[in-house]
This record gives structure tokens, sequence and C-alpha cells, in this order.
């Protein structure tokens, strides 16, 4: 090959490295921790948010709150917190790493059976039985929190079999049929579909907890951040909640 020719390939061949580098640098990464319970609906606003959003790919984290809490308090890169409770929210806010936190939607607890009910659960009240084997969640996470204040305000006193780290777990025992009944939310109760059984507990007994989203402090994207967080917060966001069973702050 002539040296001008070589000279023209290799620029060719510098120039589509170069364009692959600049695409490369070009991707960009939202990530967003929410709470277990959140799972199915952060897929789902995730993915059309990608839509939305060529180039952004969304990393979703879901864990229990408190773990995701601190985490972001020990430095983890994390663009977007959603909570399923303000005090542990206010674990982040209070370390001066998040700002501005927004009320998004509202949940409420339920008792999941496994299919055909084997244990007969039909009240609050059955799970204070002995015999009945009951998963609930570890009382330093939201949804363990709520069922403390469940249990105590109807001076239930329910022996658990398990303290599960999140609310998916106490789900996930209870679809095994390793437990007799778990006390989940309303929305992951419907998420698991006829994997369960519900039962439902009435509003006068029941407990309400509220859900929380902000942008962390030093957020690679801020700009990204808070458009994941008006999406969530907006007209679609609120049509996805509802319909995951979630209720309007």
């Amino acid at each position: 090959m002539r040296p001008a020719a070589i000279g023209v390939a290799l620029a060719l061949a510098l120039g589509l490295v170069s364009g692959c580098a600049g695409s490369t640098a070009s991707q960009q990464t939202l990530t967003v921790s929410a709470a277990s319970s959140l799972t199915e609906v952060f897929t789902a606003l995730a993915a059309d948010f990608e839509q939305d959003h060529p180039g952004v790919d969304v990393a979703l984290n879901f864990a229990g709150s408190s773990a995701l809490a601190e985490q972001v308090n020990a430095g983890a890169p994390v663009d977007v917190l959603a909570t399923a409770s303000p005090a542990t929210m206010a674990t982040v806010v209070d370390a001066g790493n998040a700002t501005d936190p927004t009320v998004f939607a509202t949940n409420r607890l339920a008792i999941v059976v496994p299919t055909g009910n084997p244990a007969g659960i039909t009240r609050l009240a059955d799970l204070a039985d002995p015999d009945v084997q009951t998963a609930i969640c570890a009382p330093d996470v939201p949804c363990g929190a709520a069922t403390e204040r469940l249990l105590s305000d109807n001076a239930i006193d329910v022996r658990a079999a398990t303290l599960d780290p999140d609310v998916k777990s106490v789900l996930g025992r209870v679809v095994s049929g390793d437990v007799d009944a778990g006390i989940v939310y309303v929305t992951d109760a419907r998420a698991a579909g006829d994997d369960v059984e519900s039962v439902d507990l009435p509003d006068d007994i029941n407990v309400e907890t509220d859900y929380l989203i902000a942008a962390i402090s030093d957020s690679g994207e801020p700009a990204l951040a808070q458009e994941f967080i008006d999406l969530v917060t907006g007209p679609s966001g609120a049509q996805a909640l509802d319909d995951a069973g979630f209720g309007t702050p």
C-alpha cells in the first residue's frame, strides 16, 4: 500500500476508535436505590425513563430502606434514594447526603398466606397462636417498624418465626411454604398474584407508611436525578403507583 493510502487508512481507523470512545463516554448511568417494595413499579418506570433518554442506563438497587440509607451515608455512588419511611430518609438528610425529599406514595400492611391457606388464617389475632409460624420484617427496616406498630396498636403478641431484612424476603418465605403467614405491604401481596393468598386488614386496625424520594447531594448526575424524581412524582409515576396498589399522599 502506498504511503498516502496508509495514512488515509490509519486516519480512518483512528477515527473509528475515537468514535467508539466517544459513544462510550456519552453513555450515562443513573443509580437509583429504592425500597424493595418498589421493585415492580420502579423497574417499569426505569424502562420508560431509558426509552425517553437514549444513552442513559438506570441502575436499580433494591433492598431494605435502612440498608440503602446506610450505603448512601457510607459514600456509595447513588443518585436517587427512595425509602419506605420518613425516619429512614431522615438519617440521610440529617447527614447532609440528600436534599428536599418528597412524599410520593403511601402503603399499608396485609397478611399473606400460602395458596390454600393451610393454617386457616382469617384475621390478625390468628397470628398470636404459638403454633402459627409467621415471618415478619426485622424491626430496623420500615416494614418491620410498621408491623411492630400494627401489633402493638392491636395488642397482638406474635412470636415471629423469622425476622427478615426486607419485605420481599418475607414474601418469599410465604410463597415457598416455609411459614404459615407473613406480614407484608398490600402492594407486595398484589404483585405476588396467585402465588399467595391475602388476608386483608380492616382500615380501622391497619397502619400506613409514607414513601419518600430524594436526590443525593453529591450525585454525579443531578439533572438526570431530578428528571427521574419528576417522573416518579408526576402523572405517569402516580398512575403506575396507583396500579400497583400504593396510596396517594
